[in-house]
């Protein structure tokens, strides 16, 4: 990760900032922000990492403190409505090694920064809005590394802007799918604004609304094989909210789906490269379901990209996925891999990473999460993040796991992960990784030896269930063709492998990846556009189609 340094940031603030004009003529200043001197804790604030403390303040009674975690800067902030062209001061009393304080918005970009240590000191910087601009987000945070900072009476002097009495308009293209025996999936396209929509409203049988952010929600907790109708509205920053949609109405499967859900075939697509597209390879295989790979942390840290580069909600890769889906095709989200930034790592907290999961989720529409672990975690702090969101939206969870051999299953450290899951009472499926270990004989035998070995081993983490339980917990990933430290994986390999998933009927198979089934380089190397072997196009695709369950 590259990081600018405070002293470059300073330099830019200095270069960048705008002289300090005066209030338009004829306004009234005032301190727009809500909650400026965190009296009410953190009350019309959005933080991380963040409390409010009664030692050490600046004024009143309470102050913020909030501490840099790995790679999330401890940000605090608030939208505020304010007047287009129009100039205001924003000031802060701040602590700490490094504070930034600065607002953002349509034409708006300010900030500045100090090192104050142990003394108060106050911030200070100012804005004019574009002609455009109806409100901007005030924010103080800290810097990688530096501690604890604190920071209270925080003001936006300024005229306020005029009163918001205009409501959304009502969400259209409401509809309900992905269903389970405990879960339904609602989606609906985005509401209009004119100052913008603060979040929508999702009524189930006319009941009190479910808040979500984004145009996607989860019902949780439902009951197997019932109908259920659900009205979506729109509501802005100001509390005006549209008339609901028409409701539409969706039903939950039977209780007997195994572990997998709906999804027991997804082999992976490095999401991240423009090809192949999901509903390309879709139409041309009749395979309807995919696992992305990967969603990372971003520059920010706690904030999901693909690949750590590309916005979640990049419209290439959602189309593609509403392209899929509107197949009949849905998709895993997996997170994780051989690279990072793994969201794991740079989000702080349990609930910080299972609010990065949920958002990750909710922009591509699934429920189908899986974890690849090829780095060490917080067993814990993983766990527990994977386990509140199973528990508030029965989210199906895998662990793509390394074998360390095939005689032995899974590695020890991956083994202790599956072991915090049970005794944390957490459904997942088991993908050992079928590549890149050592072996002896035939490639296919080692391969299923593998899976059989880590058949073993979740016997001795989940004693009390039975062999075929088991089996619909286990799900298994090789690589195609050339594999990264030598052996190769055929089409013999390949059929090999199926015949003994579907003799045993286990929960799931993957594979890596559909950018790589096709016959580009049969040469024998390693690439990830192509399996490095002599194949026809989505020769792999084709065959794992045969997969029973």
């Amino acid at each position: 990760m590259k990081l600018r340094g405070p002293a470059v940031l300073l330099a830019a603030t200095l270069l960048t900032l705008p002289a300090t004009p005066a209030s338009a003529a004829g306004t009234t200043s005032a301190n727009l922000a809500t909650n400026p001197g965190f009296e009410e804790g953190l009350t019309g604030w959005t933080c991380s990492a963040a409390q409010a403390v009664s030692s050490p303040v600046h004024g009143g009674a309470r102050a913020l403190q909030a501490t840099p975690q790995g790679g999330d800067l401890a940000r605090c902030q608030q939208t505020v409505t304010v007047r287009p062209n129009t100039a205001y001061q924003l000031s802060a009393w701040v602590q700490g090694a490094y504070v930034f304080l600065g607002a953002t918005g349509t034409g708006v970009n300010a900030s500045t920064w100090g090192a104050p240590g142990g003394q108060w000191s106050q911030l200070r910087t100012s804005f004019t809005t574009g002609a455009s601009t109806t409100s901007v987000t005030i924010h103080v945070n800290g810097w990688y590394g530096q501690g604890a900072y604190h920071a209270d009476d925080v003001v936006l002097d300024g005229p306020g802007g005029e009163p918001d009495t205009q409501a959304p308009s009502v969400p259209g293209n409401v509809a309900v799918g992905g269903a389970t025996a405990a879960t339904l999936d609602v989606s609906w396209s985005a509401a209009t604004d004119n100052v913008g929509v603060a979040r929508y409203e999702v009524s189930r049988d006319n009941g009190a609304p479910a808040t979500v952010s984004g145009t996607r929600h989860t019902a949780t907790g439902l009951t197997a094989k019932t109908s259920y109708s659900f009205r979506v509205r729109a509501c802005d920053a100001a509390g005006n909210c549209s008339a609901y949609s028409a409701p539409v109405t969706g039903t939950t499967t039977d209780d007997t789906t195994p572990p997998t859900g709906d999804i027991r075939y997804a082999p992976y697509i490095d999401i991240t490269m423009p090809t192949p597209s999901l509903a390309g390879t879709a139409s041309a295989t009749g395979v309807k379901n995919y696992t992305l790979a990967f969603a990372l942390g971003d520059s920010s840290g706690c904030n999901p990209a693909w690949g750590g580069t590309i916005p979640i909600a990049d419209l290439r890769i959602v189309d593609d996925v509403k392209a899929l889906q509107a197949q009949g095709g849905q998709v895993v989200v997996a997170t994780g891999g051989a690279m990072g930034p793994y969201l794991e790592h740079v989000c702080g907290s349990a609930a910080a990473l299972a609010g990065a999961y949920k958002k990750v989720l909710d922009t591509v529409g699934t429920n189908h999460l899986d974890v690849d672990v090829e780095a060490s975690i917080d067993v814990n702090k993983v766990n527990t993040a994977l386990k509140q969101l199973q528990s508030e939206r029965g989210t199906v969870v895998s662990y793509t796991l390394r074998v360390q051999g095939q005689d032995y299953g899974v590695d020890p450290f991956s083994l202790q992960i599956l072991q915090d899951a049970a005794a944390k009472g957490l459904d997942v499926i088991v993908n050992p990784m079928l590549m890149n270990f050592g072996y002896t004989g035939n490639w296919g035998d080692a391969m299923i030896a593998a899976a059989q070995a880590t058949l073993g081993q979740m016997k001795g983490v989940w004693p009390a269930k039975s062999d075929a339980q088991l089996k619909r917990m286990l799900g298994v990933t090789p690589m195609i063709g050339k594999n990264d430290t030598g052996m190769t994986t055929t089409q013999a390999d390949a059929r090999k492998l199926l015949a003994w998933a579907n003799a045993n009927r286990i929960g799931f198979i993957g594979f890596w990846s559909v950018g790589r089934d096709n016959g580009g380089c049969p040469d024998g190397r390693v690439s990830p556009t192509c399996s490095g072997i002599a194949q026809s196009s989505h020769e792999f695709t084709n065959i794992f189609k045969g997969f029973t369950g």
